[in-house]
């Protein structure tokens, strides 16, 4: 799967936000201790604008970028053969960046998503709020079609919580409650019940400023 294939997976803009939202919260229930959670939301990244990201610790991420015109997706897979660190030039694989809207050329130049200058990108898509689809550059993949797309994006394209809980039982190495992931992806204002559900070890007072920092509704 590539970023043509993410591109006819994720939903329109409005449902995206909504789940950055929910797995940013469920985050901050499971690991309330820690300031690098996997995945964060932000309703303050910019004027404007709110962020929605991923941080593996090994080097991947994504970020969403929620802006007035649409939305950005970025993702990098530090091991791919399209890194700017993998290629002769050092620079973004052609084509992923190229047709980027000028909407968007903010986010393309944006510091946080460079090394020196250099946009460390792998996977390119955007959406103005007209479009009807998600958009991305014409690539000329490497035989393995490798943009990292396919394990970067896997909770944004398989929108259940079944599949949170599955990553999120391997991650964390615990039991994962899957009424009460249910309950928040569906948006439902998170409740002290949901989050003893899901972390008996932590409650709704600790980790209230650290959700609403998110943008998800709180009971």
């Amino acid at each position: 799967m590539t970023a043509y294939d993410v591109a006819r997976r994720l939903p329109a803009i409005p449902e995206l936000r909504a789940l950055c939202r929910a797995l940013a919260a469920l985050n901050v229930v499971l690991c309330p201790d820690s300031e690098h959670r996997y995945h964060g939301y932000s309703t303050t990244w910019a004027s404007g604008e709110e962020l929605a990201s991923m941080y593996d610790g090994s080097g991947n991420e994504y970020s969403v970028v929620f802006t007035a015109a649409g939305a950005y997706v970025r993702g990098f897979d530090h091991e791919s053969p399209m890194s700017p660190y993998a290629t002769d030039d050092e620079e973004p694989w052609p084509g992923v960046l190229d047709t980027v809207p000028d909407v968007f050329r903010e986010c393309v130049e944006e510091p946080a998503f460079s090394d020196d200058g250099r946009p460390n990108v792998t996977v390119c898509l955007w959406r103005e709020h007209s479009d009807t689809a998600w958009r991305h550059g014409e690539i000329d993949f490497p035989d393995d079609d490798q943009d990292g797309a396919d394990w970067l994006f896997a909770l944004l394209t398989d929108r259940t919580p079944e599949a949170f809980r599955g990553w999120a039982e391997d991650y964390y190495e615990i039991q994962v409650d899957l009424d009460a992931v249910r309950h928040v992806y569906a948006g439902r204002p998170l409740t002290a019940d949901v989050v003893t559900a899901l972390n008996p070890a932590t409650t709704l007072a600790v980790v209230a400023d650290g959700v609403a920092a998110t943008g998800y509704p709180i009971g």
